[in-house]
């Protein structure tokens, strides 16, 4: 028997440059996914590596970053919005236009109702009932803005992933 040089097993594969989702650091990451790539299409992601070409990590992932397909397959992943209505025990599967909508009316419902505007005859412009957990994995640009938004609706409690 002749020996014989096997098909590359990622050559058919789409390559695609991303950044890892676990922290501030924002290594490259390629994900290479099969699939026939027709609109509306969902491939699969088959491997994940370091980025050689990438300033930052260099081709080299940590062990977060290195899990990541187990990640992506994890049975466990939310992949879309689940709702419980009050008093069931049940989850249901909802849209993301009614999640998100449901989210910002009871924020809103919230905000409107615990709103502190003054202290006295000090301007305080507070809201104390609610708080906001921050992604670590973000830029300062990202970050910047995620506090000044949660600041601009006078959140006072604020924190970050990367701290807990």
């Amino acid at each position: 028997m002749a020996a014989a040089v096997r098909p590359f097993k990622l050559a058919q594969m789409r390559e695609t440059r991303n950044t890892c989702p676990y922290c501030s650091v924002a290594c490259g990451v390629i994900l290479y996914s099969l699939g026939d790539r027709s609109k509306n299409a969902r491939s699969s992601v088959m491997h994940i590596e370091g980025d050689p070409d990438h300033p930052i990590n260099r081709g080299t992932l940590c062990p977060k970053g290195s899990a990541l397909l187990d990640f992506v397959h994890a049975e466990t992943r939310t992949k879309y919005p689940l709702h419980r209505a009050p008093g069931s025990s049940e989850f249901k599967r909802v849209s993301w236009d009614f999640a998100l909508d449901r989210i910002a009316k009871l924020m809103k419902e919230d905000r409107d109702k615990n709103f502190v505007a003054k202290n006295g005859d000090l301007t305080v412009n507070r809201w104390t009932t609610t708080g906001f957990l921050a992604a670590s994995a973000t830029t300062n640009e990202t970050a910047w803005l995620t506090y000044k938004t949660v600041r601009s609706m006078g959140a006072l409690v604020f924190d970050n992933q990367a701290r807990v």
